[in-house]
């Protein structure tokens, strides 16, 4: 008995299954006629409007401009002149002309260390000087008479002269005890006082020149070639909200292995004292300024081994390979390839082939330039329509 139920049942489910294939699927026709909520089979691709006409893109009439190139570095201000005072020997600083901050002028005297024991010998080295004098004028006579050989004379004058050396020495020791400014510029912290017993390891004060500057910056060894003496730049510094200007003199013969990098040292006016020795600049060198035809950089294709962009000829798109050279945030240098007066497209790129049609929707500019005149402009946008 269980055997047939379950033989029915299995019966049942076959019958089924063949009915709901049956029902559910479509019936032929129904595809192609797109049913109810369908679109008609003419429109499945779009309409054709558009579809086969020019492409609007705007463009970009060539001309030339001043096209810079320069390099941001980062430098250091450093005084035109600068001497760390030591004294030459131990001694006791018995003056002190030392005002902090204040302007000096070449040969003041800074420091005078105590001299009392030179002075004393230095007179005694005088008082010899005059009695060996004395002796040499006498000798001198008596030679010329024959009362004493010329051997006897050479000893008296090697003694005199002698002692006009021990003179100059005990000269040289006094100047010694004095301390003068090399330059005139401006003295800075003293670290002793009046009194104080100094040695020539005992740092006195730093005096430095600071009417004109120095600037010390580096650049990468490409732009070696480019930097010149008399090269312009111009720097700003934390703090002013300004921009100095300055002027290569000196550069680094060698490019420094470490960093590949070559040194250059700009000479600043510093006339209004604003800037100050050890200050952090942020340089900016000026290596090309020249007039150049340019494109805007969105106009350039990049290629596998080159450069190209879309000149609008007769209404149509004709691909040109060109050569490039400088390039800032805004446009390129075109060096090759384009002739000033061409028309480049700068919009709709990818839309664009071979001879394709083309309009013109707009005709962009530069910053600053101004509109190109009817006669180009118009003439160019009427045969490209």
């Amino acid at each position: 008995m269980k055997r047939w139920i379950a033989i029915i049942l299995v019966v049942l489910v076959v019958c089924g299954i063949i009915y709901y294939n049956k029902t559910s699927k479509k019936q032929p026709g129904e595809a192609a006629s797109g049913g109810r909520g369908g679109a008609p089979s003419g429109q499945a691709g779009g309409g054709r409007a558009g579809g086969g006409g020019p492409t609007a893109v705007n463009v970009y009439v060539v001309t030339s401009q001043n096209l810079k190139d320069e390099v941001v570095a980062t430098g250091s201000l450093l005084a035109s002149e600068q001497v760390d005072i030591y004294p030459e020997i131990s001694g006791r600083i018995v003056q002190l002309n030392i005002q902090e901050g204040r302007a000096v002028k070449q040969g003041t005297l800074l420091v005078k260390l105590y001299d009392g024991d030179l002075q004393a010998q230095l007179l005694k080295l005088r008082s010899l000087e005059e009695n060996n004098r004395r002796i040499e004028e006498r000798n001198k006579q008596l030679l010329q008479r024959g009362g004493i050989s010329q051997q006897e004379y050479d000893i008296i004058v090697t003694n005199l002269k002698g002692t006009l050396a021990d003179i100059e020495v005990t000269k040289a020791a006094l100047r010694r005890t004095e301390i003068q400014a090399p330059f005139s510029g401006t003295i800075g912290l003293r670290n002793v006082s009046l009194g104080a017993v100094v040695s020539p390891n005992t740092l006195i004060a730093r005096l430095q020149q600071t009417n004109s500057m120095k600037l010390d910056f580096s650049v990468p060894e490409k732009y070696s070639p480019s930097v010149k003496v008399g090269s312009v730049i111009s720097f700003q510094v934390d703090g002013l909200d300004k921009t100095f200007n300055g002027s290569v003199y000196a550069i680094e013969p060698g490019v420094e292995e470490a960093t590949r990098n070559l040194r250059i040292r700009a000479r600043v006016a510093n006339n209004s004292s604003s800037l100050r020795p050890g200050t952090f600049a942020k340089v900016s060198l000026v290596i090309n300024n020249s007039q150049a035809l340019v494109v805007p950089s969105q106009s350039v294709i990049p290629q596998t081994r080159g450069s190209q962009v879309v000149v609008i000829e007769n209404g149509k798109a004709v691909f040109k390979d060109v050569k490039i050279g400088l390039r800032n945030a805004s446009v390129v240098e075109i060096t090759q390839g384009l002739q000033k007066g061409d028309t480049v497209a700068t919009t709709g790129l990818i839309f664009l082939r071979p001879e394709a049609p083309v309009k013109v929707a707009k005709v962009d500019l530069l910053t600053g330039q101004k509109q190109p005149e009817q006669g180009s402009a118009a003439g160019n946008s009427a045969s490209m329509n």
